[in-house]
């Protein structure tokens, strides 16, 4: 019944976008009819196997996903393959609930469930069993800056929907992202590949990925190194400067890992991810054109990270002891143009209250004052920044298929910020930073996050088919920021400040309940409460009253059915979940009153209500049919009373960036051509509802996210052994702009967004050894 509710919701919801999702659905359906026709008996190995049969181990051991009692979405390392998986925006495109504002390398924010807000984030990102952190900034907004690193060679990737925090802690309280890399193997092998594309408005682009497995010691040793490099062209073009294809970036890194079984029961696993990325801004101003940019300066953005993990872990019979510690290192640097808001000064009344305390000012005043902001721009606010967290866990759970199985466990993290927010002077001849930096502004914040934590999570077998669980965890926070602004900025208001410490700490329970009934091996359901929460923290924010220098944490329950089934010999999967997740104390971004600074706040309350679909099916040998898609019900359900908060939202307000409809489709079909030859051929559509940029209908600043549909293709041959394979692949076949994030302030020039990239034709080579 849920089924057809969200198809009839999606009927309603594709609007002026109705005629290309019609196109994109009509070209699935004949890639099916296709399909179907084909004589030649298709290859069972095109596919894979179905994600409703992958192993995973979000629950801490290891069940597959139609066993595992919440809403999980698993997608393996090879249907990553098959559809040009490159990052976690095009992953999300198969996951009910997964949303992206994808501002670039490095600069992504994630939500599942419509759980998104500033601050710390809100969905728990983890490589392999390292939760990583994104890099604060001033305005104590990691949840922009989530890492990601290359998807190449990837064993799967498991997204656990609705609140974690009973194993996964704090910030997973939409819920949680895992990579699983792939492990060394004690035998040789290794995995070659590149790509070459153009894009629309832009030039060519390479990737090139490589992978070398080796033996060290028979069945003792073995090393993995993954390596790659990607160039874009970009395709953002600068009508200000004259400069085109603004937005183009690099990347390079590696990933080495290491295995060493010294005894039968013991795995001992170390890895060290480096990526170094140089970019610059994705946003454009459509005020000025389609992808055209009106900044006055180049806005660089530089990312060095490093992930070092070891992890080792004991089977002891009955219980398995695993023990896990990391390090990541991050330095960042990255600017914001700053010219606009300094322009913006250049008024009489701007004149008035900075020179004569809000008395006119006489012409030679004017001419003076002029003079001084025009000597300030074109600038930009530049981050410059650096992030170290080391994380530990030791964590005891038992083994077997007893009627009791439990995980208990504890964790902490020490965590330190330092970062610049300056203002930096710009050549107005070529919209570079000018270097040394020439600086007439800078504010300094070390920020410093220590945490730690107890849980435990016992499922306990009332009868074959019933199934209660209950989980908990108990958490200690602190958070501590240094400020100091040792360069003032008379214009705005900001005097030298010296170093002044602000604290916030809390400590807490959070749990979690469900239970779930087994009526066969095809048909499960469960129903849980879980609850989540993020860490509150402090602001170093000039002129920032004093009650709103610090906020609290933000917690939220989740209420939530599922269903998980299997039909006609396990060819159909479908699994649907409805839930509703009540939020209170909600973190907030404001601004202060002059709009020089942001900073962070408790106000106000939400509900989310909604549905969630998946549909995996296999119709034929060699075809796999996936559709997901999610219904969100986002509102405030109480006033977000402020004097600070500029335009707070209103109980009733749709929540921002939360489209009430999302859903996706994907048919891949493979066969045999030849005895050593297969063809491969993949279509997928995903639709995106509606959205809004602020709370308020009658926020001034408040922007439509239109509707859109992103629609790829790929078609390819493969050698018949897996040696070798060669795809064209058109992305955007539509060339739709795609808004996903939208800004704007009260000064002229500022509305600015990200979108999808244009359509983009490419060539992917791969070869196996």
């Amino acid at each position: 019944m849920t089924g057809f509710y969200l198809a009839g919701r999606l009927s309603r919801a594709t609007g002026r976008g109705s005629l290309q999702f019609a196109l994109a659905v009509s070209l699935l359906a004949l890639s099916a009819a296709s399909a179907s026709a084909q004589t030649v008996p298709a290859s069972q190995s095109a596919n894979g196997a179905g994600s409703d049969e992958i192993v995973v181990t979000a629950l801490r051991r290891e069940s597959t996903v139609q066993d595992t009692p919440l809403a999980i979405t698993a997608i393996s390392g090879q249907n990553l393959t098959n559809a040009g998986v490159t990052n976690v925006t095009d992953y999300a495109k198969m996951v009910p609930g997964l949303r992206v504002q994808d501002s670039g390398p490095g600069q992504r924010r994630l939500s599942l469930r419509g759980i998104r807000a500033s601050g710390e984030p809100t969905v728990g990102t983890y490589y392999d069993e390292t939760p990583v952190a994104g890099s604060v900034g001033v305005s104590s907004d990691a949840a922009g800056r989530t890492p990601d690193f290359s998807l190449f060679d990837i064993e799967r990737v498991e997204v656990l929907r609705g609140p974690q925090g009973t194993l996964y802690g704090s910030s997973s309280m939409g819920g949680a992202v895992r990579v699983i890399f792939a492990k060394p193997k004690f035998e040789y092998e290794g995995a070659a590949e590149a790509t070459v594309s153009t894009t629309k408005g832009g030039g060519f682009s390479y990737n090139i990925n490589g992978m070398v497995n080796v033996p060290i010691a028979n069945d003792v040793l073995a090393a993995r190194l993954v390596v790659y490099r990607r160039d874009s062209s970009g395709y953002v073009d600068n009508s200000f400067l004259g400069r085109d294809d603004v937005n183009d970036y690099t990347a390079e890194g590696g990933r080495f890992l290491l295995r060493y079984t010294p005894t039968a029961d013991l795995t001992i696993d170390a890895s060290a991810l480096i990526e170094s990325t140089n970019a610059s801004s994705y946003s454009w101003n459509p005020l000025v054109g389609e992808r055209k940019s009106a900044a006055q300066a180049i806005l660089p953005y530089k990312d060095d990270s490093q992930i070092y993990n070891i992890t080792a872990r004991w089977d002891a019979g009955p219980v398995a002891l695993t023990a896990i510690t990391s390090y990541q290192h991050r330095k960042s640097e990255y600017a914001a143009d700053d010219s606009y808001y300094i322009d913006s000064y250049l008024t009489p009344a701007r004149c008035a209250a900075f020179v004569n305390g809000g008395g006119a000012c006489s012409q030679a005043q004017l001419d003076t004052y002029y003079a001084y902001v025009d000597s300030l721009s074109p600038a930009v606010i530049h981050y410059p920044g650096k992030t170290k967290d080391w994380t530990h866990e030791l964590r005891l759970n038992s083994t077997g298929d007893g009627n009791l199985s439990w995980t208990v466990g504890v964790f902490s993290e020490n965590r330190s910020n330092q970062v610049n927010g300056q203002d930096a002077r710009v050549d107005p001849a070529t919209g570079e930073i000018i270097r040394p930096l020439q600086l007439f502004y800078r504010r300094s914040i070390d920020d410093k996050f220590k945490q730690i934590a107890g849980y435990g999570e016992a499922s306990y077998k009332v009868t074959p088919e019933l199934t209660l669980t209950g989980g908990t965890r108990y958490f200690h926070y602190k958070k501590t920021i240094v400020g100091e602004t040792d360069m003032p900025w008379d214009l705005i208001g900001a005097t030298a400040k010296p170093p002044t410490t602000v604290q916030s700490k809390e400590s807490g329970w959070i749990f979690k309940f469900n239970a779930d009934y087994q009526f066969s091996p095809d048909f499960m359901i469960y129903a849980q409460a879980s609850q989540g929460f993020r860490p509150g923290g402090a602001n170093q924010v000039i002129g920032l009253a004093d009650a709103l220098t610090a906020y609290e944490a933000d917690k939220l329950w989740n209420y939530e059915l599922g269903a998980k089934t299997a039909f006609f010999n396990r060819r159909l999967f479908a699994n649907v979940a409805v839930f509703q997740i009540d939020w209170e104390n909600m973190q907030v971004s404001g601004r202060t009153l002059n709009n020089a600074f942001s900073f962070i706040s408790n106000a106000g309350a939400a509900r989310v209500r909604g549905a969630e679909l998946e549909l995996n099916a296999r119709p034929i040998d060699g075809m796999q049919v996936n559709l997901n898609s999610t219904y969100l019900d986002a509102k405030l359900t109480e006033d977000q009373i402020s004097d600070t908060v500029s335009a707070p939202g209103r109980k009733g307000n749709r929540m921002p960036y939360i489209p009430r409809f999302t859903a996706g489709a994907t048919v891949e079909y493979g066969w045999e051509v030849s005895p050593s030859l297969k063809m491969v051929t993949r279509a997928d559509i995903n639709h995106v509802g509606a959205s809004y940029s602020e709370f308020r209908p009658d926020n001034a600043l408040r922007i439509k996210l239109k509707p859109y549909q992103l629609a790829n293709m790929r078609v390819g041959l493969e050698e018949a052994d897996g040696r070798w394979a060669a795809y064209v692949f058109l992305n955007n076949v539509f060339d739709a702009v795609a808004i996903n994030h939208a800004s704007q302030s009260s000064t002229p020039n500022s509305y600015s967004v990200t979108s999808a990239t244009p359509r983009t034709i490419g060539v992917n080579l791969r070869t196996k050894f």
